[in-house]
């Protein structure tokens, strides 16, 4: 970040936390370029950042003071999952199916979307590269590196993969026709029906699925809502079951936001490879961190080739163009063979236009802008949630991604709270679709990266009333 970025964020963190309340006066700015050591410009771009998030407010001749009008987010749950240690028959297809088909209108307040506002990225420039690519394609390049993807664009991953201090050749990587494929294509590539995965507890419902789809069983490990996966029960859990694989999400984990530290990344890749498990690691949302830093991903770790590292480009850049890519490790054969013999290729003329993008530079100008409008709204949303949702009410705060994992007080029951805010044209996601037992009976997962709006607002405030008084448990 840029040194007003850092200092807004810092100040942020202390409103946050409480350290600084409503009310408070913000040090001058004099005192603070001394103790920071910086200059008042830099100072003066922090306090007006501070403002446009409506964290602060200035007043002739007084200085800056925290919002006097600011709303407390809830407390953080603190407490790791306890899924059952068993393997479990997947069975979620048809309720995940149920909420998310529902939720699709335009008319609905996406609360409950798995994806950001469309708005938030730099479509009309993208449109400009695929318009250039298709101009200057060469008829060859439809049929050249069909699989495992288009070389120009497999180039620019790799050198995102170097600058994030992440060795992956070029060679290595297999285009996808986004995250999603590749995951599945490596799920394939290392399991065969009626083996077990390893996942987390909660987990993101396209994993539940693709185990469901395959005849995989599940094997639900205890997540704390931080810092990810319990490395203790994940060795009890291999020991026990012998699983043939884990699908995890270190980075920003969906639902719960959670980021794994990097000292703990390196042990999950040591004791994966003590057993030779192979990891499948779902990193779509690593660019959307808010620090000062992309935080590694385990394939960082990763000697023997045993981390299968997914990404793509829809989250972060060009939803709906559907590109992501597998870094498969020793598994790239098989993943490529997958893919052949399945979808052949990605659109070749998008790929073309995303190496042009990411060649032309002016990504992480976007993705700077993009990070800081989702931290902005995260602080908004959960200090809404904090507002209008019951006393006991419980949310994460991710150092990234644009979901808040919401914990009800006991007796809330998130599916009836699904059926009845949509019939007020509110969705959200239920907890139960993101465990293959059905548990998470009393959570939801809202999504905070679109717009902040009175409509916004006026649906959490809603929901929040609906919270108060959700009913029995949905049949």
């Amino acid at each position: 970040m840029k040194r007003y970025e850092a200092l807004a964020a810092d100040i942020a963190s202390s409103i946050h936390s409480g350290l600084l309340r409503p009310g408070d006066r913000l040090p001058s700015v004099r005192h603070t370029c001394a103790s920071r050591g910086v200059s008042a410009s830099t100072v003066f771009q922090a306090y007006y950042l501070l403002e446009a998030r409506g964290l602060v407010q200035a007043r002739e001749r007084s200085g800056y003071f925290v919002n006097p009008s600011l709303r407390r987010a809830p407390p953080e749950p603190e407490l790791p999952s306890q899924p059952s240690d068993a393997a479990i028959a997947v069975d979620v297809s048809e309720r995940v199916f149920e909420v998310l088909q529902s939720s699709m209108a335009r008319q609905v307040v996406p609360l409950g979307s798995a994806f950001p506002s469309p708005l938030l990225y730099p479509l009309q420039r993208l449109g400009q590269c695929l318009a250039a690519g298709a101009r200057t394609l060469d008829p060859w390049s439809t049929v050249d590196d069909l699989t495992p993807g288009h070389a120009g664009l497999r180039r620019q991953i790799a050198l995102r993969y170097l600058a994030a201090g992440v060795a992956v050749p070029a060679d290595d990587i297999v285009i996808t026709n986004g995250a999603l494929e590749a995951l599945n294509l490596c799920l394939s590539a290392v399991t065969r029906p009626g083996d077990a995965v390893v996942v987390e507890s909660p987990t993101f419902y396209a994993a539940l699925q693709a185990l469901e789809r395959q005849g995989l069983q599940a094997i639900e490990v205890p997540t704390h809502p931080r810092e990810g996966i319990d490395l203790g029960a994940l060795e009890a859990a291999i020991v026990r079951h012998r699983p043939q694989a884990c699908w995890l999400m270190t980075n920003f984990q969906n639902p719960l936001g959670s980021l794994v530290p990097t000292a703990k990344k390196r042990a999950l890749v040591e004791l994966i490879t003590r057993y030779q498990l192979p990891l499948i690691e779902d990193d779509v949302y690593a660019e959307l961190y808010f620090g000062d830093q992309r935080p590694l991903p385990a394939k960082a770790f990763d000697t023997a080739g045993l981390v299968l590292h997914c990404s793509s480009f829809s989250k972060c850049l060009a939803p709906g163009y559907r590109i992501g890519w597998a870094a498969p490790g020793r598994f790239a054969r098989a993943v490529a063979r997958q893919k052949l013999t399945t979808t052949l290729s990605a659109s070749v003329p998008v790929q073309m236009a995303l190496a042009l993008y990411l060649e032309q530079g002016g990504f992480d100008k976007h993705l700077r802008k993009l990070r800081q409008t989702l931290a902005a709204q995260q602080a908004l949303f959960a200090e809404a949630v904090g507002h209008y949702f019951p006393a006991g009410t419980k949310a994460t705060r991710p150092e990234g991604g644009y979901f808040l994992w919401v914990e009800l007080p006991e007796g809330c029951n998130a599916l009836r709270l699904h059926q009845q805010a949509l019939a007020q044209h509110i969705s959200m996601a239920p907890g139960p679709i993101f465990s293959a037992s059905h548990a998470f009976s009393h959570c939801l997962r809202l999504n905070y990266g679109h717009a902040w709006n009175a409509r916004t607002e006026q649906a959490l405030a809603a929901l929040g009333q609906l919270a108060a008084s959700a009913g029995p448990a949905w049949p």
